[in-house]
């Protein structure tokens, strides 16, 4: 609670936030990500239209560049929803170069305290999930107070779903104590940790996560903790590929290590949690020897 209750001063100094009156359009938000598009249209239900930019999960987010549409889009939006962390810069330039006293701006990032540098991949934190979620919901009531009742009890069921995700979290973690892991990046970075997994080969995933040629030295280890079993399964970027990965699920492969993707945008067609629910299984039926 006392960490909400930061998280929810923190969005006021961030944005203040401009009451409006009730009206019968409902409220437009446009997130750059679609796993927040997601959340904002759970909480807002009929009351709000959600559109967000990135959300095919075969794109690489990390070579996105903004149409002219985008910025058209920014200029109506009552609501924008960014990422920050530097995931997502061209929406922050964006908003810049659109200044727009009426307009309110949700940085997740800034919302749950990660700094630029850390771990961008900020949804697969379900705790932080919880506190932007509760950020939009006070956002979106102080924006609408004729439907803060709706928002709030939207806030609840989703909250609710969340505690599902930490109990198959915890279920997890009894099934698999401490299984060593690696990855071709930090995608999945903080879901392992929920998940009570030990991650292996971080200094490799940064360097591919920025674009950067991995040191030989930390090629080699993740070599070798695939042909020695080190690691129990090598989850890998489904949306980002690049040579040097495509050689380590190879290793892998011919190792027996199973080989899990994950994705950084949410598919279609499924929610938020539905979403959590499935890679948390994917890789438990990976670990079980089941087939995937």
């Amino acid at each position: 609670m006392k960490h909400l209750k930061l998280a929810l001063a923190l969005a006021v100094l961030i944005q203040p936030l401009p009451v409006c009156t009730a009206s019968d359009m409902p409220l437009k938000i446009l997130a750059a990500e679609n796993v927040y598009a997601d959340i904002a249209a759970q909480i807002g239900g009929n009351y709000v239209r959600t559109g967000a930019v990135l959300s095919n999960p075969d794109q690489d987010p990390h070579v996105f560049e903004a149409s002219p549409s985008v910025a058209r889009d920014i200029k109506t939006a009552d609501v924008v929803i960014l990422n920050g962390a530097g995931y997502d810069d061209w929406m922050a330039k964006l908003l810049a170069s659109s200044p727009k006293t009426a307009r309110v701006v949700l940085n997740a990032a800034q919302i749950t305290g990660v700094k630029p540098g850390e771990n961008p991949h900020l949804w697969y934190d379900v705790p932080r999930m919880r506190v932007f979620a509760a950020v939009l919901t006070a956002s979106l009531s102080a924006l609408d107070p004729a439907h803060q009742a709706q928002f709030t009890e939207n806030l609840r069921k989703f909250e609710a779903e969340l505690q599902t995700l930490v109990l198959q979290c915890h279920d997890f973690a009894a099934a698999h104590p401490h299984v060593p892991l690696t990855a071709s990046e930090p995608v999945f970075g903080y879901m392992a940790a929920q998940l009570g997994a030990d991650m292996n080969g971080l200094a490799f995933q940064l360097a591919i996560m920025n674009n950067t040629e991995p040191a030989v030295s930390d090629v080699a280890a993740f070599e070798k903790s695939l042909k020695h079993h080190e690691v129990k399964a090598m989850l890998y970027n489904a949306q980002a590929g690049s040579p040097s990965v495509e050689r380590l699920k190879k290793i892998a492969i011919a190792a027996g290590i199973p080989v899990v993707p994950v994705t950084e945008t949410e598919p279609a067609h499924t929610s938020y949690q539905n979403w959590m629910r499935q890679e948390i299984s994917e890789l438990d039926k990976a670990l079980s020897g089941s087939p995937q």
